[in-house]
């Protein structure tokens, strides 16, 4: 094992020393694991809480910030946050227009958010709840009782934070998060498999000039094993899966998203494919992000996501944006 780390014990608290360091316009409770903006509450505003395991950064603590996230609550590896870091972000960003809680598809999360609504909620704040469940690969996995949460993860999280910062009320925010979600699905590549800090040896086999299509963002188990294929021919089988679930009438965002390990020149001309095949398809694009933002540690391999978008959730997208992760617009 080479990483660049002290011992596994320490990788998140470390990370996050290092998140407070570089960004002094967050509150990075480490000892309590819970990550702020540092203007929170911020009066009239709804706010945006997510978490989940670490290993999948910049998601969630680097998507905090104006336009965003008001706070996030990082697990272990892999591993979903306790209740208790939920209540306190939800406690520290409350200004009294209510908290969205937004939580991946996966048991562990859903059942730890699910616990922290009911105690916020004695404790006076107001909370409603999204799930995303945008991966279309397969319907049940090692973590998960229906289709798993990933890509869409990011629409929602900036398309719901956009309409919080204009101050819109939260039904409004919860309705708009559930209808990006709807309108999302993804599809992921695994071309090696991941090795986290604990366990410090790849966590399943993936033999050599072989790919795993549908995999997780914690290595669960995919579609099928082939051969390597070829960029253009992985485009076309993560596209199609995605088309077949979701037919667009209107044009869509897209993000071809890196697993950890790709580098950002494979990421683009992987990109160029994604395009290619979405042209042959008839499927029109507004707009495009490339690069890694909901990611599997040192996995290599790529996620594609498509949202359906009109001219609403477009200017959503497009409103500004301030996060370590994620910034336009400021």
């Amino acid at each position: 094992m080479r990483m660049l780390i002290n011992v596994p014990e320490t990788v998140v608290a470390d990370a996050l020393r290092g998140m407070a360091a570089a960004h002094p316009e967050l509150t990075v409770d480490v000892e309590n694991r819970v990550v702020v903006r540092g203007d929170a509450p911020v009066a009239g505003q709804v706010a945006l809480v997510s978490g989940g395991g670490s290993g999948h950064e910049p998601l969630h603590g680097g998507f905090v910030g104006p336009g965003m996230l008001a706070a996030a609550c990082p697990g272990e590896v892999f591993t979903s946050p306790v209740p208790d870091q939920m209540v306190r972000a939800a406690a520290a960003v409350d200004s009294g227009a209510g908290v969205l809680f937004v939580v991946k598809n996966y048991t562990g999360d859903v059942l730890n958010f699910d616990m922290a609504a009911e105690l916020a909620e004695d404790e006076g704040i107001r909370v409603a709840k999204v799930l995303v469940n945008d991966d279309v690969a397969v319907t049940d996995s090692l973590y998960t009782a229906g289709r798993r949460g990933t890509g869409a993860t990011l629409f929602v999280e900036k398309i719901a934070g956009a309409a919080a910062r204009e101050g819109r009320p939260l039904e409004q925010v919860e309705a708009l998060a559930r209808r990006v979600n709807e309108s999302s699905r993804s599809f992921g590549v695994a071309l090696s498999a991941v090795t986290t800090p604990a366990k410090g040896s790849p966590t399943f086999d993936l033999p050599a000039g072989e790919l795993e299509l549908g995999i997780g963002i914690h290595g669960e188990p995919g579609r099928e094993r082939r051969p390597m294929m070829t960029s253009g021919e992985i485009a076309e089988a993560a596209v199609d899966a995605v088309l077949t679930d979701l037919a667009p009438r209107n044009p869509v965002l897209v993000l071809v998203n890196g697993m950890g390990a790709t580098p950002l020149l494979e990421l683009y001309g992987f990109n160029a494919e994604v395009q290619r095949v979405l042209g042959e398809r008839g499927v029109a694009v507004a707009r495009t992000l490339v690069g890694n933002y909901v990611t599997s540690l040192d996995m290599a391999g790529a996620s594609v996501t498509l949202c359906e978008i009109d001219e609403e959730l477009l200017g959503l997208w497009d409103a500004p944006v301030r996060t370590p992760g994620l910034r336009w617009g400021m």
